[in-house]
Formats: structure tokens, sequence, C-alpha cells
């Protein structure tokens, strides 16, 4: 065939083919509904977290779940509980108080051990006893670390001293350290205020990290509640209290102290500048998270989420519980709740 020939074939063919591509094209994007205008990309809603909010979490079991345990998860339960019930209608929680005991991470542990609790909120570590105590049992308990908590120690607020140490607070605590003037302050008796350790996780950490184990000393006066607490430090210049910092740091009654691992190289647990009383409740101070993120304030700690491992509807609940808290959106509102993300 001769090239002039072959000339008219060439081009017809380029067309047949320019042609079958841009026909496939047309079908493919009408098949997948493809659209290449960026206007009209799907763009998350308000309030979601590209997919990693409480709705997108999975494995999620119906029913009504029985859970308690630590008072310091209170603002998680009274802020981010509830809105985890407003997604997830189908996962129902039912806060339980202990029974001849009052609220705390060890009677929340135990009661899950018993049998009585579908999972437990904690403000410590899972101690050797409770792991044994579930071996026994057939099975093992686990801990996951949702969000991270600091201890704070209040004081009256026209009490005038800089800071502490952690020996100066330990020294206070076992009954060493009596007077303010001891410590460079004003020739005012000190008067210690704890709940007990059978009360919860909050004062098993303070006896272990800052007593050693040594438990509290005689001059400690017991309170049932933070509240109550709050409220002797506002009336007695001399008083001292520690509570979960998220408790403590924006109340308007007392002062938060600054805590050092050295003499004079404090860290205070609310952020600079200090909103003085007479500002609050207008302002309020808030957690000095950066500290607490990098360690360098003395006195942190996780809070855990202890699931019992036993292959049932509760080991499900526990860990549709933990992965909810760990989305986005829940360490965002775990954050408004006035406590660090772990994430």
């Amino acid at each position: 065939m001769s090239q002039k020939n072959e000339t008219p074939i060439l081009i017809l063919s380029l067309l047949i083919t320019v042609g079958l591509i841009a026909g496939g094209f047309w079908w493919f994007t009408r098949k997948s509904h493809l659209d290449l205008s960026k206007n009209n990309i799907p763009q998350p809603s308000s309030g979601e977290t590209s997919g990693n909010n409480f709705a997108s979490v999975q494995n999620v079991p119906s029913g009504l779940f029985n859970y308690g345990g630590s008072t310091s998860w209170a603002p998680i339960r009274q802020t981010v509980d509830p809105a985890i019930q407003a997604v997830r209608p189908e996962f129902r929680l039912r806060y339980v108080q202990p029974s001849g005991s009052n609220p705390g991470s060890g009677t929340g542990i135990q009661s899950l051990i018993e049998g009585q609790l579908a999972f437990a909120q904690s403000s410590r570590p899972i101690l050797d006893l409770e792991i044994r105590e579930a071996k026994q049992r057939g099975f093992t308990l686990k801990q996951i670390p949702v969000a991270i908590d600091g201890l704070a120690v209040a004081v009256n607020p026209n009490l005038n001293i800089p800071g502490l140490t952690i020996d100066q607070l330990r020294s206070i605590y076992n009954g060493k350290t009596t007077n303010w003037g001891q410590l460079g302050g004003p020739n005012i008796p000190i008067k210690a205020y704890s709940r007990r350790i059978t009360d919860g996780g909050t004062v098993e950490l303070f006896v272990q990290d800052i007593l050693g184990g040594q438990g509290l000393g005689p001059n400690v006066e017991y309170v049932s509640t933070t509240t109550q607490a709050l409220q002797k430090l506002a009336d007695s210049p001399g008083s001292i209290y520690y509570a979960s910092a998220p408790e403590v740091v924006p109340q308007c009654s007392i002062k938060p102290l600054p805590l050092g691992r050295k003499q004079g190289q404090y860290v205070a647990p609310y952020q600079e500048p200090f909103v003085l009383p007479n500002l609050c409740p207008g302002k309020r101070n808030k957690l000095n998270i950066e500290a607490f993120q990098s360690g360098k304030y003395p006195i942190t700690r996780n809070l855990f989420v202890v699931v019992k491992e036993i292959g049932q509807s509760e080991q499900q609940a526990g860990d549709a519980y933990a992965s909810l808290l760990l989305t986005e959106q829940g360490q965002e509102m775990i954050a408004q709740a006035g406590f660090v993300k772990i994430r």
C-alpha cells in the first residue's frame, strides 16, 4: 500500500483511539460519581475530626453497662460521657456508687473484680494485689491510659509562700514540719488535710510517690471530700490540701501552690500569670498543660480505663469506652474537662 493511502487510515485510527479514551473516561466518571471540582469535594462537617470521632469507633456493644471508680474522673463523667451517649445511644452507661464504702479507684477496681462493674475508671495503676486476685478468679486486668492528670497542692490564698519542694511536702504530711515558719513562711501552724487512703487513687498515689509508702502522719486531719477540704482551706490561714489538679486549679477560694524537685525551682500547676482570687470567677486559673505533658511539673499521673479481659461483653464495653476517649473528639473533650490530652 502506498504512503498516500496509508495517511487517511492512520488519521482514522487516531480519531478512533481518542474517542475510545474519551468515552471510557466519561463512563468511569459517571459510574464512580467523581467530581474534579475542588468546591464539590466533600468536607467534614463541623465537629468532625477526619473520621476520628465517636461515630467512627467500631465494635461498640449495645446494652446497659455499669461503671465507676475514681472521683478524679468526675469532670469526665460530667462532660464527656453525656456526649458519648448522645452519639452512641446504643451504648448505655450507668455510673454506680459502691455500697458501704466511698467511691475511688480502689473500690472501683475491686467492684470490677467482683463482677459488679463492666469496667472501672482509675487515677492510678493497677496494684500487684489486684492483679493476683483477678488471676485467682480466672482472668487478667488491663489498664488503658486515656488522659494525663496531676496532683495540685492548695493553701489558703493569704499564705505568703512561693512554693514547696517535694521533700518539704513530704515533711509536712509525715508530721516532721508543723509550722510555715520552718519553710520560710509566716509563723503559723500548719494544718494538713487529706482524704483517707481507702478513699481513692489520689491518696494512694500521694502516699506511694510522695511519702514512700510510709503512710500519713498523725498530724493529718481527714476529710470526706475535696469540697469539704477546700472550704476548710478558705477559712484557715495555715491549712494545706492536695487533690487532682482540675479539682484545685480553677477554684476561687484557695491558692494552688507551685512545686519543685529542688529549692527555688518551682513549677506552677497553673498557666502564668496567676489569676488573683478577686478576679475570680470572671477569670479562672487554667492548667499548665505544657508542664504536665513534658513532666516538668513534679507530680503527674495517667488516668486509666481498667478492663476485665474475660472475652465477654464487659470487656468489649471497656475497650470501646477507652477507644471513644482516645478519638480526637474524645481527647478534645477531655481537655475541655480540665485534663491533659494523652495523644
